[in-house]
């Protein structure tokens, strides 16, 4: 017979998480914040594969080494410069009066320059001694690069001691070379306001983004 005291006796209530998924979905967090704070640290340093510039780079100080120079340093300034420029030309078709084989005094020029420097955090003062040296190859083909700058009139600023650092960037089959000096007036080194700006921007948006991810975890 079936006993109704058994059926009307309460049961204990189930909890609607078990204490395994707390357990899961806590190491879960453990997990998330190394990944985040990685994350944060790739956005500060970002990993590029620019396989064309350091090959021309290593290119550049292996010509400089066979003539007693010193190596160009990498200068994180004029590579972005580099860069800005390289996205400026990167529609132009290569001619033979174009990057290398331009006639000097010819070289096209950009109304924009001040803004392209201004992005960089630089300006005309702090780069005016560098040199910017574009240069146009199908395909970016290596020895072809190296021989752009090596054999051409770009040569004799590579010969020159008084250049101390160098930036890279490339577009397409364009790819510009920026050389610098120790000097004030071509080291592109930003102010130091500038700089000083820049890093402050850059911590309070990753502090925005840190609150913003422990706000959706709670």
């Amino acid at each position: 017979m079936l006993d109704f005291a058994t059926c009307l006796k309460p049961h204990p209530l189930q909890p609607p998480f078990s204490t395994s998924m707390v357990m899961a979905s806590s190491a879960l967090r453990l997990l998330f914040f190394p990944l985040l704070l990685s994350s944060i640290l790739l956005l500060n340093h970002p990993v590029k594969s620019d396989n064309e510039d350091d090959t021309l780079l290593q290119g550049i100080n292996s010509y400089r080494a066979s003539l007693n120079l010193t190596a160009l340093p990498h200068n994180d300034n004029a590579e972005c410069l580099a860069d800005k420029i390289a996205d400026k030309f990167k529609n132009q078709p290569c001619t033979n009066t174009t990057g290398s084989n331009t006639v000097p005094g010819t070289e096209p020029g950009f109304s924009d320059y001040p803004d392209l420097l201004a992005k960089c955090h630089l300006n005309v003062s702090n780069t005016q001694d560098g040199a910017i040296m574009p240069a146009c190859v199908p395909n970016l083909e290596p020895s072809l690069v190296l021989t752009n700058f090596t054999k051409s009139q770009y040569s004799g600023n590579l010969n020159d001691t008084k250049y101390t650092g160098a930036g890279i960037g490339s577009e397409k089959n364009w790819i510009v070379v920026v050389l610098t000096t120790n000097t004030s007036t071509g080291s592109f080194v930003p102010s130091t306001n500038a700089a000083s700006l820049v890093s402050r921007v850059d911590v309070i948006h990753h502090l925005l983004f840190l609150l913003m991810v422990s706000i959706l975890l709670l």
